[in-house]
């Protein structure tokens, strides 16, 4: 990555993303959803339907998050299985040299057996917990030739090493054992939310269900409205930074932003490639854990997106947030990628004009849609990849 690259603190949000007039107006506009005769409890007990909705959504947010954190588990299970296999091999070469040094010595007490020398007690030595000390008796190690001692040496250093190396195998298996369980831990949560969400759907009837899509509607109709304000306050914002540059060039005049040879064009023409590649995915799966080309998760798609760009980034949204340059929402331009959710489980690929091309939720599809779709609230920050 460009060395322009920083990290931002856990938690923190980037500048001209959340202020209290932006969620004074999210929590306004939440507000007016919740005003609903679907808001009110049923007579038979059942939740009401924007209790339903709420729940529903919480729990495909929750294996949203849990999605994240097996991919991550996932990525570390990789790495670690790479070093443990790495590690066993270096092992099974080490225990090999150490079995030809213990040959070697065999061979020596033989030798003296047959000449009938006073020989220390192989089988003893060979089993002994300190070779070196078992040796450092006088009355043996002026028993041993040049080459002996040499050997003795050779086995004592084969052994100590392969003891590391075996004890840090041992780590590492331990280790790799705990990401597995970890693995294992984020799937099954994403299984048992995914199942709970399902089961909350299948006990709408069709007519609840009709009621559910125009509360979705309704909230589609103002994120809509909120990415044309955005897209507004954009363009003037552009027009103003494009008047300032032209009063500035010598003359009055001057190509400003509108050079093809400025790092500006240089990003614009690599997010043309990751933006032209995830509008290829439109239409494809949500599938947790994805990373295509037959079906994606969030962050499986901008990592496929910005690979097509020629720019690596790494598996998870977690590490995304930190894989580039944070600007404003105000500054941001098609090809930055727009993070969700205080955990940071979310991200869409910014199209412009308040709208981006993301893997929305499990039974969803890759769709263009407002990044105000779940109102200004839960949108994070905005990062430059490249």
């Amino acid at each position: 990555m460009a060395s322009h690259r920083k990290s931002r603190p856990s938690g923190a949000r980037a500048a001209g993303i959340r202020t209290p007039a932006l969620a004074t107006a999210a929590l306004t506009s939440m507000a007016l959803f919740s005003q609903s005769a679907e808001a009110a409890p049923s007579e038979d007990g059942k939740p009401s339907l924007e209790e339903v909705e709420k729940k529903v959504d919480a729990l495909y947010r929750q294996a949203e998050s849990a999605t994240e954190k097996y991919n991550a588990a996932k990525e570390r299970t990789g790495r670690q299985r790479k070093q443990v296999d790495t590690l066993l091999d270096d092992v099974a070469r080490r225990t090999e040299r150490l079995n030809k040094a213990r040959e070697e010595l065999g061979s020596f007490a033989a030798a003296q057996y047959r000449t009938g020398a006073s020989v220390p007690d192989t089988a003893t030595f060979l089993l002994a917990d300190s070779p070196q000390g078992y040796f450092d008796q006088d009355q043996l190690m002026s028993r041993l030739t040049s080459r002996q001692k040499s050997a003795v040496d050779d086995y004592v250093t084969q052994q100590s090493a392969t003891m590391k190396k075996r004890q840090e195998a041992t780590r590492s298996l331990e280790s790799l054992t705990g990401t597995q369980d970890d693995l294992k831990t984020a799937k099954a949560t994403v299984q048992t939310k995914l199942a709970s969400a399902r089961e909350l759907l299948s006990q709408l009837t069709a007519a609840e269900k009709a009621r559910l899509a125009a509360i979705e509607k309704r909230q589609q109709e103002e994120a809509a409205r909120k990415a044309a304000e955005l897209a507004q306050q954009q363009a003037a914002a552009g027009r103003k930074a494009s008047s300032s540059a032209e009063s500035s060039a010598p003359g009055g005049s001057g190509s400003g932003s509108g050079s093809d040879s400025g790092p500006d064009s240089a990003y614009a023409t690599k997010a043309a490639k990751a933006i032209a590649f995830a509008r290829a995915q439109i239409g494809k799966p949500y599938v947790w854990g994805a990373t295509g080309p037959g079906s994606y998760d969030c962050s499986g798609l901008s990592q496929a997106a910005w690979k097509a760009a020629g720019v690596s980034l790494p598996r998870t949204t977690y590490d995304q947030v930190n894989a580039g340059t944070t600007v404003s929402l105000a500054d941001a331009l098609p090809g930055d990628l727009v993070f969700f959710y205080d955990d940071v489980s979310h991200v869409g690929i910014y199209l412009g004009n308040g709208m981006m091309i993301h893997a929305p939720k499990p039974g969803a599809y890759v769709r263009e849609e407002s990044i105000y779709y779940g109102g200004e609230s839960i949108i994070h920050s905005v990062v430059r990849p490249a």
